[in-house]
């Protein structure tokens, strides 16, 4: 595998946050790759281990949520379960595609989480995960494989942003945010998504590879999905979720199956499973 060059930044870019402590775990973890040879892997399996290089990271909440206007927001020292997800994935789609400065890790990001790769002010990032799952299959990122493996129809009604502009620095500061949005979320209503329930995750799980990304759906009014996270496929083959739970956790993987994780919890209705695509 070719060697990697890396470049360090000690100052804040314009229209971008982030720390010299990013840019040089950003540097660790693309040396790690080097040196553990993981960039010959499958896209799947590279997500999978770039994800367990951050177990044990402490779970920080609402790190994209900054005032002024849109900005990237880099932050590998802390991580909510979404950026957990867009990081491993960042990570591995960065490696595989020979680019693996810091700079390159922050086009890659950009690219996945904002509407067509473009940061177009706070709207344009995607905020409901259904829309992160639209937008980032019309790009080639990832496939949705529930439907193929057997899912069963879902309609979405989110409407939670749009309804509740105080719960969100950014639109409570620009109410003109609240059109855009409730003009996204009619746009989620209409489309058509697959799920399986979470009663009958366990007669798909071998159906389910190493690294593929799960996103749970929820019965949460105005919303739809809760969580997200990572497949992991254990020794025994079974197959376990690595995430970053809630606030005073850390990233982990669950200590039972995945169909087991989901029937503890209420609001968890069941899952749509995303399988990488090489870039």
């Amino acid at each position: 595998m070719k060697s990697f060059v890396f470049f360090l930044f000690t100052i804040v870019s314009f229209g971008q946050v982030f720390t010299d402590k990013d840019v040089n775990v950003c540097s660790s973890k693309f040396q790690l790759v080097v040196d553990r040879n993981l960039g010959e892997l499958q896209i799947g399996e590279l997500v999978s281990e770039i994800g367990k290089t951050f177990l044990n990271t402490e779970y920080v909440a609402h790190t994209l949520e900054k005032e002024g206007d849109e900005e990237l927001v880099v932050n590998l020292t802390g991580l909510d379960c979404t950026t957990f997800l867009e990081t491993a994935l960042t990570f591995a789609r960065s490696v595989k595609k020979g680019k693996t400065s810091f700079e390159d890790y922050q086009n890659e990001l950009t690219y996945i989480r904002y509407r067509d790769g473009i940061i177009e002010g706070y709207p344009s990032r995607l905020h409901y995960f259904s829309d992160w799952i639209y937008n980032n299959s019309k790009k080639g990122i990832v496939k949705d494989i529930t439907k193929e493996i057997g899912g069963k129809e879902i309609k979405f009604n989110v409407g939670f942003m749009s309804k509740n502009p105080g719960s969100y620095k950014m639109i409570k500061a620009n109410t003109s945010f609240i059109k855009v949005i409730a003009s996204q979320e009619n746009e989620i209503n209409k489309r058509q998504y697959y799920y399986i329930p979470k009663t009958e995750v366990n007669k798909f799980e071998s159906k389910i590879q190493d690294g593929d990304l799960i996103a749970i759906t929820t019965n949460l009014k105005g919303l739809d999905i809760s969580h997200v996270g990572i497949a992991v496929k254990m020794d025994n083959g079974e197959t376990h979720f690595m995430h970053a739970p809630l606030v005073g956790s850390k990233v982990q993987i669950t200590e039972n199956t995945l169909h087991e994780y989901l029937s503890k919890i209420k609001k968890h209705t069941g899952i749509i499973i995303l399988r990488p695509l090489e870039p």
